[in-house]
């Protein structure tokens, strides 16, 4: 019985067959890292713009609609004497000597 092809032959085919699959299946991967890189700048990018504008658009906000001061009325205290001396005076009739005599 006769063989329909060698050894190596079968090899040779088996190892061509598999470095091709293995080429075609690293092209794959090196896409999808490429693909994954540039979605991550995008989202970066795009996520940076949204987080500029709603600070712009507070500040805005807030320059617009900011309130007008209005004066408001302020109350003076008023002292008023009172006929009692404060807790813990006793008032007297003789003055306070002062520290050095005067000459």
């Amino acid at each position: 019985m006769a063989a329909r092809g060698s050894k190596t032959t079968h090899r040779s085919r088996a190892q061509a067959e598999r470095a091709r699959v293995h080429s075609a299946r690293r092209a794959w991967h090196d896409g999808v890292i490429r693909r994954r890189v540039r979605d991550n700048t995008i989202a970066g990018v795009v996520g940076g713009l949204i987080v500029a504008a709603a600070i712009a658009s507070q500040f805005v906000h807030a320059q617009v609609t900011a309130p007008e001061p209005s004066p408001t009325p302020t109350v003076t205290p008023t002292v008023t004497p009172t006929g009692t001396p404060a807790p813990g005076t006793t008032p007297s009739s003789e003055p306070t000597p002062t520290g050095t005599p005067a000459p």
